[in-house]
């Protein structure tokens, strides 16, 4: 225990010769692990008064899993047996339960419990004035939403999968959910909202699934942000009259994909405009692409379909892009509130196209950048599943944070030149060091400490 000590202390001198990088007081990791831990301290434990792991170490060890991508329960149990000194101080964990224990113990806990910390972190960034980053179009906020695969099986199913027949006559078991996050059209970063698991009443189609699962995702969205300025932009599965009518209902904005195939009375309809001569039309050249002409064509108050032409009415924005030789590159188009002029036809457009920020900056960085999302880190029988991932989509929310306003956090990042070889490198200081915080661990990677100081706590 003492080499540990002196290695600490050795490390801890040599890291205040450098010059510290200065930290925001709200909006730094450390801060947001103790806010997180406070609020798992209100959540409902239905458990036995004489449970023996308090379920805000549970809730928490499991939040430090996907904080430090351990890859599985079985990896974060042997980092519990092995190096357990910095969950302790950095993560505040008093008692850290078994692999066992944390799935019996999680599975009773119902997701909605986990709301909390998600508002508060999004208040952490409004307070520091950070969201202000994120607006668009007149103070806007842009949420996007997707619904999006968690678990898929032949074999291993629970009470709450869903269930589809293959071609070959084998059953597919899978989860998905219905997840939003502010993008901006401009920002790598974005920031995730607590999500919503599609159960099996939510229907059979994918489009009733994600509708329903949308009707309480919204409601639970406009009760913890009842003022929000905030434009949905989905794909072309939610450009449909009982959805518009739901966002109408809560007072939100819309940018909605459409499909010729999917929507052929309003394509039909357009075409009647364009050859009416009432669709208004703009050629220019993109200033971000030399050689490249941007194209976009607008109408007004066109029906969105045979069945609600007197109550829904939607302007329509077509754009596409041609190269020097003529040839068509991409092509979009889109359904919206707003009234569409050549002074914003741009910033909607770009609104519109910011939408699969979700698809590549969050589903394709927790799939594919160490969170596992896909994983099965444990079906239950009641929650376990989706409680996992809360917990994930929260660590998420924590690292997006610390990458749009924490220079220690981008610092490090620049410094290991990829995500999957920070969270390396992270995890490899929790094995080797007893380190006091999230800040020290990451002033270590930023700075490059000599390696003579990097004693391992056997040496």
């Amino acid at each position: 225990m003492s080499s540990i000590k002196s290695c600490v202390k050795r490390i801890h001198n040599a890291t205040r010769s450098f010059r510290r990088i200065r930290m925001r007081a709200h909006l730094n990791a450390d801060t947001l692990f103790a806010q997180i831990r406070n609020d798992f301290d209100r959540v409902p434990d239905h458990r036995a008064s004489n449970g023996k792991i308090p379920l805000t170490d549970a809730l928490m060890s499991g939040f430090a899993m996907f904080s430090l991508k351990d890859p599985s329960l079985l990896a974060f149990d042997v980092r519990r047996k092995e190096d357990p000194s910095s969950l302790h101080t950095v993560y505040g964990v008093e008692q850290i339960p078994c692999d066992s224990q944390m799935r019996d113990i999680l599975d009773l806990v119902t997701p909605e419990s986990l709301r909390r910390p998600f508002k508060h972190v999004f208040s952490q960034l409004q307070r520091g004035k950070a969201m202000e980053k994120m607006t668009w179009l007149d103070g806007h906020y842009l949420l996007a939403l997707d619904g999006t695969g968690i678990f898929s099986s032949e074999k291993v199913s629970s009470a709450y999968c869903l269930r589809k027949r293959k071609r070959n006559g084998t059953i597919e078991y899978y989860q998905q959910m219905l997840a939003g996050a502010f993008v901006h059209p401009e920002r790598r970063e974005v920031i995730p909202t607590c999500p919503e698991m599609i159960i099996k009443q939510d229907g059979a189609s994918k489009g009733d699934c994600e509708r329903n699962a949308a009707k309480r995702y919204l409601a639970d969205l406009r009760r913890e942000h009842p003022h929000l300025k905030i434009i949905v932009t989905e794909d072309a599965l939610s450009a449909n009259a009982p959805h518009i009518r739901i966002l109408q209902e809560h007072n939100l904005r819309y940018i909605l994909g459409v499909k010729p195939k999917d929507h052929e009375f309003l394509f039909a309809h357009f075409d009647v405009a364009i050859q009416s001569g009432e669709v208004e039309e703009i050629h220019q050249p993109d200033k971000q692409q030399p050689g490249v002409t941007q194209h976009f064509r607008f109408a007004g108050n066109i029906p969105l379909n045979k069945t609600s032409q007197d109550e829904i009415r939607i302007n329509f924005l077509e754009y596409w892009e041609t190269d020097i030789a003529g040839k068509t590159g991409c092509y979009f188009t889109w359904i919206t509130d707003f009234d569409l002029t050549p002074a914003n036809v741009q910033d909607i457009m770009r609104a519109g196209r910011a939408r699969w920020r979700i698809e590549n900056e969050a589903f394709n960085t927790l799939k594919n950048q160490g969170y596992n999302l896909e994983h099965n880190y444990g079906l239950g029988k009641k929650h376990l599943s989706a409680v996992f991932v809360h917990l994930m989509m929260l660590a998420f929310l924590v690292d997006q944070v610390q990458q749009m306003c924490c220079p220690l956090f981008q610092a490090a990042h620049k410094k290991c030149g990829s995500k999957r070889y920070l969270w390396e490198k992270i995890r490899s200081y929790f094995t080797l060091f007893e380190v006091p915080s999230m800040e020290e661990v990451l002033h270590r990677i930023a700075h490059a400490l000599p390696k003579q100081l990097m004693q391992p706590m056997w040496g």
